[in-house]
């Protein structure tokens, strides 16, 4: 699929949790990264190598297991970088934070903090485009009970992410809802957590 700004991004199913790995790329540059390879590994080679694109980087959203499995492999195949936030990928070559920027041709995509389901959690924001990782999902959320979680900062993550323009596509770290790409204003009106009108009501749903 094509963003507004003519970035290419190709969603990959990556194994046996149902995760999305990601390829972004500029066609006119030829330059791309990975978002969390994942238990995909091979699959997003090959695209590479189809495509034939200069990956530069490999990208963590967060920190857990089943998004960084397959780094290792694409990062000795392709020579890339690796880059996460400093709380989920300490040793990483470009450690992310806050309104970072990383670039594909003459675009820019803008580095998002949003912590909650994982302390160290970053999301992408592509022109017209947000690649999520586990904090949105389609009609669903991350969790918020696991080793690092806070249900709290995960809600104000997505107040956040719900700020953006309707029309914004939501690219998911896993295929749990009816559909593998969404958008803000359909998440707005079909996902229960993102209706929460406050954080109260919020932690009733996801924690209860």
């Amino acid at each position: 699929m094509v963003t507004k700004t003519g970035l290419e991004v190709v969603q990959i199913p990556a194994g046996k949790m149902k995760n999305f790995s990601y390829l972004i790329y500029c066609p006119n540059s030829g330059e791309a990264l990975a978002v969390d390879p994942s238990f995909g590994a091979k699959a997003l080679l090959a695209e590479v190598e189809e495509r034939k694109v200069n990956l530069q980087l490999v990208l963590n959203t967060h920190g857990h297991n089943d998004h960084l499995a397959g780094n290792e492999e694409v990062l000795a195949a392709t020579g890339a970088r690796l880059a996460a936030h400093p709380l989920a990928v300490a040793e990483a070559d470009l450690l992310l934070d806050e309104g970072m920027t990383v670039t594909l041709g003459d675009t820019a995509i803008e580095i998002l903090f949003t912590p909650g389901h994982h302390p160290g959690h970053v999301c992408l924001h592509l022109p017209g485009a947000l690649i999520t990782g586990d904090v949105l999902f389609v009609t669903r959320v991350g969790r918020a009970d696991l080793a690092g979680s806070d249900p709290a900062a995960l809600y104000h993550s997505l107040r956040r992410l719900a700020g953006f323009p309707g029309e914004t596509l939501v690219y998911p770290g896993h295929d749990y809802g009816p559909k593998p790409v969404s958008t803000i204003a359909y998440e707005r009106q079909h996902n229960p957590f993102m209706r929460c009108e406050d954080l109260e009501s919020f932690l009733r749903l996801r924690m209860g």
